[in-house]
């Protein structure tokens, strides 16, 4: 949005003097006389300092005495925008344009306001109109292109943007949306020139320093982006988002401990925060920490006990742990709160099957290969598990199902062969055995002590090749 709009008056004005200018206002009665520019610039004053209710009464006077003053419309419809009241801001507008239609500034300001309404397609006319009379007006082009960028209609704010660097390449906000835009778009190296661009204007801009961060992350340019987010954080020590995502580029860099200092500091600042506590527990877990993790797994599930990857986290750890009763709780727990993710399941499944829980495994085994019916390893495990509760012919369809995606897996052969022995299908269990032993020749000398009960066939080792 533009400044409150007196651009005829010394670009930086003595402070001291507009204050003493406001207080000598405040003090006198309404008689006493003062003249429009004297008043603008007391309604500037207020305008700056906040003080928009007093800036609104000092307008009015003002059009008490010019009420023909399109100037002073504008600059009402200024001040009423930002208090909010966006009806009375147009209104005031469309005071300013019925006295002077072709002024620029009162067409963009009246676009901002529509688009404060979500009034959108009178907002563009609005801004249209303005370009069809300045083309080269930077504001235009910027708010216009604001409008667009809202609207997700990003490649036309692009257009608009960029013409707007055209025109003032020195435009305090542009580049910064430029750098938005072009990370939308995944055009990652044009958005970090623009963030760039934006540092050189305003080098103190700690979220520009933030997202340029957010964009080097994305393009896997970790310390880069670290280097990024301490910036913002030496302008801003308690921008808690830059602590987090510095701990997310340190980690990515297996700065763990960086990370965990990093993510630390978030919680200084916020409090405890589920997702923080979750990623330090994570970086524990990866430094081989598990009762370090358990713990700030625990604090993650204390501040939401909704957060399903924190209870599938401490079930990891208690399983990693051989303590597979409390471990399956947590995975039963992480599976009631988001039963659509695979990982959940599988976990579940592998930890019933460590329990000897055969058919809770196989169910959810099952699921797991219904949510992921490419994922061959999860139907060597069900076919496995079918398996060993007996559940032959199932567990055969399940392992061609792993054998179809995964042909190589000399493993699965062997395995599967059992299962053919055991339904009574010898030629083709020896086929399959020959398979194995073919991919894989320490399964040779498996077979022996895999299956005793076959290897002391005398035909078997003779079709095997064990005995010439």
């Amino acid at each position: 949005m533009f400044h409150f709009g007196f651009d005829d008056f010394e670009d930086q004005p003595d402070q001291t003097r507009l204050a003493e200018l406001a207080s000598r206002y405040e003090e006198a009665d309404e008689s006493t006389w003062f003249d429009s520019d004297t008043l603008e610039e007391i309604a500037a004053w207020y305008f700056e300092q906040g003080r928009l209710d007093d800036a609104l009464t000092v307008l009015d006077r003002i059009l008490g005495l010019q009420p023909y003053s399109s100037d002073a419309w504008m600059r009402r419809g200024i001040v009423l925008n930002n208090m909010g009241r966006h009806e009375d801001a147009l209104a005031a507008y469309d005071e300013a344009l019925g006295l002077n239609p072709t002024d620029v500034e009162t067409l963009v300001n009246r676009g901002i306001t529509l688009d404060a309404l979500d009034r959108v397609q009178e907002a563009e006319s609005s801004f249209a109109q303005a370009l069809e009379l300045d083309p080269s007006s930077d504001e235009t082009l910027f708010n216009f292109g604001v409008t667009l960028e809202r609207m997700d209609r990003i490649e036309e704010a692009i257009t608009l943007f960029e013409r707007c660097t055209e025109a003032n390449a020195e435009h305090p906000e542009v580049w910064y949306e430029l750098g938005y835009c072009f990370d939308r778009r995944e055009r990652l190296e044009e958005s970090i020139a623009s963030y760039d661009r934006h540092l050189d204007i305003d080098p103190y801009s700690h979220d520009a320093w933030y997202n340029r961060g957010i964009v080097l992350n994305k393009a896997g340019r970790f310390s880069e982006a670290v280097d990024s987010y301490e910036m913002a954080l030496v302008i801003n020590d308690s921008f808690a988002s830059a602590h987090y995502n510095k701990g997310n580029a340190l980690a990515n860099l297996s700065d763990l401990q960086g990370a965990i200092s990093a993510y630390r500091r978030v919680l200084e600042i916020e409090g405890r925060d589920a997702a923080t506590c979750y990623n330090i527990a994570l970086a524990y877990d990866e430094l081989g920490l598990p009762e370090s993790a358990i713990q700030y797994f625990e604090m993650a599930i204390e501040a939401d006990e909704t957060y399903a990857e924190a209870w599938y986290g401490l079930g990891c750890c208690y399983d990693g742990l051989e303590r597979f009763e409390e471990a399956l709780t947590f995975f039963n727990r992480a599976v009631i709160l988001n039963p659509d993710t695979a990982d959940f399941w599988y976990a579940k499944a592998d930890c019933a099957y460590n329990l000897g829980r055969l058919p809770e495994a196989v169910n959810a085994y099952r699921t797991v290969v219904g949510m992921t019916p490419d994922n061959g390893d999860a139907w060597m495990d069900f076919a496995e598990t079918l398996f060993e509760a007996g559940q032959i012919e199932e567990a055969l369809r399940a392992y061609r199902r792993s054998l179809d995606l995964k042909p190589d897996n000399a493993e699965t052969y062997f395995s599967q062969a059992r299962a053919l022995f055991a339904l009574g299908q010898s030629e083709e269990s020896i086929r399959s055995l020959k398979i194995a032993f073919r991919l894989d020749p320490d399964q040779r000398d498996e077979f022996p002590h895999a299956c005793p009960e076959l290897f002391r066939d005398t035909n078997i080792r003779l079709l095997l090749g064990y005995e010439q």
